[in-house]
């Protein structure tokens, strides 16, 4: 084991990615950070710039996040453009490739892609990934920082590949359910990479990025690797922020660009959450949501209907008497809540609230790998 210990923490929301190089024994204001666009965002611009010059493109790689690609690839067919994408990639945009297909997309397979691109030179070639190695590394080289580590922990949104004719929403929020019921806390929402569920295929596929990191970096191949639930990696920082961090109960709530996630904590164990589309509920809609969550009268079939995920209650109803839970919020959408009557607490764990996924991720890290607590929670509210 070294005597130090670097761990590169990354959380790939829909808006921004934000990176966070660790070194145990620096003051952790010290430790080297980046918040960028999300490479969905990257690579939707990428593109738009394709749409507009009429160009075909070839999407390859490996299935990543959604939204602001999705959308851009399917505008770029709608507008008569070829989009032609492997198997593999296409399925980040639907789990059912023949749904792909519907989209106007032509499939092809991996090892028909270079003929391709020598018949038809006009071709953008577009890789699809979730955490691009090279580009990470190549920034931190820019600035002379050695891209070396020794453990990579990754938070992304993955809803999970859902069977044809199942709802992505609410095969998502099932497997929230089954994993709150096994394990109430929020870091079971991370896994190392050899006990990802299977129906993750998006962290599945974050791992084969990671590994292409460790190689080109100069890191060990064998380093640990941990994946986890985006929302849950920024609940779970939440609570290294002392205030919090001090309540018995509380309500956490994580308002990110796409998605609101709602943790109902006592003794810092799940005894409710929800998780709903930020895009469809106004700050009233989301005050009322978070009293249910309290009050113990949220379903989860009002949420899903909704457009939301769903939500779970692992308590009985409370009176209405009762005072609400003291309530935290994080999430680059979080003046969703400001003014509210909820009076909502802002949430900056160890002084930066655009790092709370990072800091989740090292706290998972920790309880996942126990020989890795020693480095990581000094940094940390140790408690």
């Amino acid at each position: 084991m070294p005597s130090s210990l670097r761990i590169l923490a990354i959380d790939v929301g829909t808006g921004t990615q934000d990176i966070l190089l660790f070194e145990s024994g620096k003051p952790i204001e010290n430790c080297f950070k980046m918040v960028m666009p999300s490479p969905t965002v990257i690579i939707a611009e990428r593109i738009k710039a394709a749409t507009a010059l009429k160009q075909p493109l070839l999407l390859t790689g490996v299935t990543m996040g959604g939204g602001p690609c999705h959308w851009a690839a399917r505008d770029h067919a709608l507008a008569g453009n070829t989009v032609i994408v492997t198997p593999t990639a296409g399925r980040t945009f639907d789990d059912d490739l023949q749904m792909v297909e519907q989209m106007g997309f032509r499939i092809v397979e991996e090892d028909k892609t270079a003929d391709l691109l020598v018949q038809i030179p006009e071709l953008v070639h577009i890789e699809l990934q979730d955490f691009n190695a090279q580009a990470i590394i190549q920034g931190f080289q820019a600035f002379d920082v050695d891209p070396h580590v020794d453990a990579l922990a990754i938070a992304a949104f993955d809803h999970g590949a859902a069977p044809p004719g199942i709802s992505d929403r609410r095969f998502r929020f099932d497997f929230i359910e089954k994993t709150v019921r096994s394990d109430p806390q929020p870091s079971a929402f991370a896994y190392l990479a050899q006990k990802i569920p299977e129906e993750l295929t998006r962290l599945q596929a974050i791992t084969r990025s990671a590994h292409r990191y460790l190689r080109m970096s100069g890191s060990d191949p064998q380093a640990p690797l941990l994946l986890m639930d985006t929302g849950s990696a920024a609940v779970l920082g939440a609570l290294e922020d002392p205030l919090v961090r001090a309540q018995q109960d509380c309500i956490l709530c994580n308002i990110g660009n796409f998605h609101t996630l709602a943790f109902h904590l006592v003794a810092q164990r799940i005894v409710g959450i929800f998780e709903h589309h930020t895009g469809e509920i106004d700050q009233a809609e989301l005050e009322q949501l978070l009293v249910k969550l309290a009050h113990g009268t949220l379903t989860n079939e009002e949420v899903f209907a909704d457009s939301g995920h769903g939500a779970l209650l692992l308590h009985p109803a409370v009176s209405e008497d009762k005072p609400l839970p003291f309530l935290a919020v994080t999430g680059p959408r979080r003046a969703l809540l400001r003014g509210s009557a909820l009076h909502p607490y802002e949430a900056t764990p160890l002084g930066d609230m655009m790092l709370a996924g990072c800091f989740g991720l090292l706290r998972a890290l920790a309880v996942q790998q126990p020989e890795l607590a020693p480095f990581i929670l000094p940094s940390l509210l140790i408690a």
